[in-house]
């Protein structure tokens, strides 16, 4: 009998015995796993907390744009309004009373994951809320309102050119 039988228990050893169990616990969630768990599981709760609850199958894109208006009073980004004397300076020499939201970066990264998820969770893709033309609209008019209020233009990032692809047309030339 090994000396090491307590130790290996308390530290989960998988080391073989009589007591062993012949199955493994599943390898621990990933960041982006588990954010998208706790994102699915957070707007599941919104929608029951509603009156009267939604079900999941009755879900569109009305309550998820509901949904992401809602954490706007949970935001840590100060949005400018048109009226503030701040509106359209990158970095604001003062306070001011305009709103905290959500912002623009983290509404997109959290549709992202429920739009997985929603697939991930039994429904298809034609019927995905969190893939609705009016999320996209509303995704780029906060993008924009954003970037207007703070002064700064949002800029699409470009898409790299493959370099080797470049490289094999104007390497190969014909000899004669």
């Amino acid at each position: 009998m090994s000396s090491n039988k307590g130790k290996d228990i308390a530290e989960g050893s998988s080391r073989g015995g009589a007591n062993a169990p012949d199955q493994q616990s599943p390898p621990p969630l990933s960041r982006y796993e588990s954010q998208k768990r706790r994102d699915w599981n957070t707007f599941g709760q919104y929608l029951r907390n509603q009156r009267p609850p939604v079900a999941l199958s009755q879900c569109n894109a009305n309550q998820v744009l509901d949904f992401l208006r809602y954490l706007d009073q949970f935001g840590k980004t100060k949005v400018h309004l048109q009226g503030c004397v701040f509106f359209g300076q990158p970095e604001p020499p003062g306070p001011c009373t305009c709103p905290l939201k959500q912002a623009w970066g983290s509404l997109d990264a959290l549709i992202g994951r429920l739009r997985a998820a929603y697939e991930e969770n039994g429904g298809l893709p034609e019927t995905n809320p969190f893939a609705s033309g009016a999320i996209r609209v509303y995704l780029r008019e906060v993008r924009d309102s954003q970037a207007k209020a703070r002064g700064i233009p949002y800029k699409k990032k470009k898409k790299k050119r493959n370099p080797t692809k470049a490289n094999d047309e104007s390497s190969s030339f014909h000899m004669q």
